[in-house]
């Protein structure tokens, strides 16, 4: 497991820019060895999130703790470089006080698996949360392990761009139908409306408008 998270990592590392940052979700199966790695390649941990579920799957077997949470860490490339983080933005999300490191978020709902299932897919309510607090118009994301690209509909429904690299054919096809999907404009102002972790449900609409304009660059686009 290190071997290989210490050679995706590196990979990674080279496309990113000094002042960029990396977020990496896992299970405790592996989030160790990823911070690891990240301290061995010369990232700085800049926070460890933890995700708590509102509504996780029952634990059948009842012999352990129910699993609820997942880990999220937040890393930036160089130790020196300073990385972009909106305080603001995450401070009016948590009622005027600075956001903690515990997030309560639902996870995965119905309509966003119009297109298909993915067996790890993430809510567009946590990546949201993750791209708006990490990055300005127009920047460019990447997901080493898109699956069915949640990462990249979060991005384009930000405003964002997006890359997304994967090996499987069949994910990718959802990734692709869900890119079609949200280039319906009433689709996609549906979809930032439902988006979880917002005061209410033009939030973010609102916080997309009043965004500077002048570093918009292209249409929604993958």
């Amino acid at each position: 497991m290190n071997n290989f998270n210490r050679r995706w990592l590196s990979l990674v590392r080279d496309k990113m820019k000094d002042n960029a940052t990396i977020w990496i979700s896992g299970s405790m199966h592996n989030i160790f060895s990823i911070g690891q790695i990240l301290n061995e390649l010369g990232f700085k941990i800049l926070n460890v999130i933890t995700w708590e579920k509102t509504n996780p799957p029952p634990n059948f077997s009842c012999r352990y703790f129910t699993y609820s949470t997942e880990q999220i860490i937040w890393a930036r490339k160089c130790e020196k470089v300073p990385h972009y983080y909106n305080y603001e933005l995450m401070k009016q999300l948590n009622g005027d006080k600075q956001m903690k490191d515990v997030w309560k978020l639902p996870a995965i709902a119905p309509w966003e698996k119009s297109c298909g299932k993915h067996p790890t897919q993430k809510p567009l309510s946590v990546l949201t949360r993750l791209i708006l607090a990490s990055t300005k118009p127009d920047a460019w994301i990447l997901d080493p392990f898109t699956g069915s690209s949640t990462t990249g509909i979060a991005a384009n429904l930000a405003n964002r761009r997006f890359l997304g690299v994967d090996q499987e054919i069949d994910f990718l096809n959802i990734s692709k139908n869900r890119k079609f999907e949200i280039e319906n404009k009433n689709i996609a102002a549906s979809f930032r409306q439902k988006i979880g972790g917002f005061n209410e449900k033009k939030e973010l609409e609102l916080f997309l408008f009043q965004e500077p304009k002048t570093e918009y660059k292209t249409e929604l686009n993958f």
